[in-house]
């Protein structure tokens, strides 16, 4: 297999230049904050979800626009739709995700997505107190804290390798904090698909430009004539660092009508040092492990483990490995996918460790 050796040398070492270019930049100009524009990083779809967000080399369907956008050209039907909604922190945050793709030939496909996370209904209670110094609560102003992203993909097929697709995704940034301050941003990712057989590869570049998010701060709804001294943020711009994903996975065939899917991602982070199994000043590696098991390629059992951290016990202040663990099921039938993933954190607390589920539906659907 030269031609696969010469392509994943080029993918790696190309990766790993653009890694440390954007490291010395950052660097440099002292202006790029560990986990901007991090809601991009949480994941979409139930499959992935379950299975630890180990997708790159997995992704067939509308969600390859997310995951790895080289992916829509193995879809199964020629139109595909995704729907998605999941709540955080027992329903604070709200997650919703949507997205569609179809061919446009037989060596190239489109895909559009949609991302919103968001905290709705936050009460501004400066204003409680009026100027006699009673509370009166219909001052109460209420408003959100959201982020979207649109992302826009193509994707096409290469004749240089057998099996071999690309694909980009070119993304819009809009973050909002009610009417206090709004930014926008601009990024381009790129991803590659390898099939050999059971095997399948990936790798994925986000915002592989770089991705620049400028923040615009309306001063006026930071004034309060009951906190005169307030502090009030100016004006700024983020700039969101390569990350790259590298994925690998197999199809095992079992006995009857079962298969078993075994998937692993490393995720390289060039922001700084990160609490990773890897971490370093130049890039911070997690790791992510999924399995996927299938009957007759109709009901699926999933689970996964992502997300490894080192944290400290309570109690005896001992450093020990934690991971958050997840598990899902899927079922499909005449084209209709129906996907559910928990995926369960461990929350420290005084004395005690506590479990906070977070529950991930998406539904899918792909017609002809």
């Amino acid at each position: 297999m030269p031609h696969f050796s010469s392509l994943a040398r080029f993918l790696i070492f190309s990766g790993l230049g653009w890694a440390s270019l954007s490291t010395a930049l950052a660097q440099s100009e002292d202006r790029t904050p560990k986990y901007a524009n991090e809601f991009l990083n949480i994941g979409v779809g139930g499959r992935a979800l379950s299975m630890g967000n180990t997708q790159v080399s997995l992704a067939q369907d509308a969600t390859a626009g997310y995951w790895n956008p080289a992916g829509l050209l193995t879809q199964k039907t020629k139109y595909d739709a995704v729907l998605m909604h999941s709540e955080l922190f027992s329903g604070i945050v709200k997650n919703d995700y949507a997205a569609f793709s179809m061919p446009l030939d037989e060596r190239s496909a489109i895909g559009a997505s949609i991302i919103r996370l968001g905290v709705d209904d936050i009460a501004d209670t400066r204003a409680l107190v009026n100027e006699y110094g009673q509370i009166d609560y219909n001052r109460i102003n209420y408003f959100s804290v959201a982020d979207y992203a649109l992302l826009l993909s193509y994707a096409r097929k290469l004749d240089m390798v057998e099996g071999l697709q690309i694909g980009a995704n070119g993304k819009i940034i809009y973050r909002n904090v009610g009417s206090f301050a709004t930014a926008w941003g601009f990024g381009v990712d790129a991803g590659a698909q390898l099939r050999r057989g059971d095997w399948q590869f990936g790798l994925m570049a986000r915002d592989i430009t770089t991705t620049v998010t400028a923040w615009s701060i309306n001063s006026e709804k930071f004034q309060s004539s009951t906190q005169d001294t307030l502090a009030i943020p100016k004006s700024s711009a983020e700039v969101t660092l390569p990350r790259f994903v590298l994925g690998a996975a197999r199809t095992i065939k079992l006995p009857g009508q079962f298969t078993a899917l075994l998937a692993t991602d490393l995720e390289l982070t060039t922001d700084g040092k990160r609490n990773t199994p890897v971490s370093t000043s130049f890039v911070s590696i997690d790791p992510h492990v999924g399995l996927e098991v299938g009957y007759h390629n109709v009901a699926f059992l999933r689970g996964g483990v992502s997300n490894f951290q080192k944290v400290k016990a309570v109690g005896t202040g001992k450093e020990e490995w934690r991971a958050q663990p997840s598990l899902g099921v899927g079922f499909t039938t005449s084209g209709l996918r129906l996907d559910v993933a928990l995926s369960r954190l461990a929350v420290e607390k005084v004395g005690q460790r506590s479990q906070t589920n977070s529950i991930i539906v998406s539904l899918g659907y792909g017609f002809q």
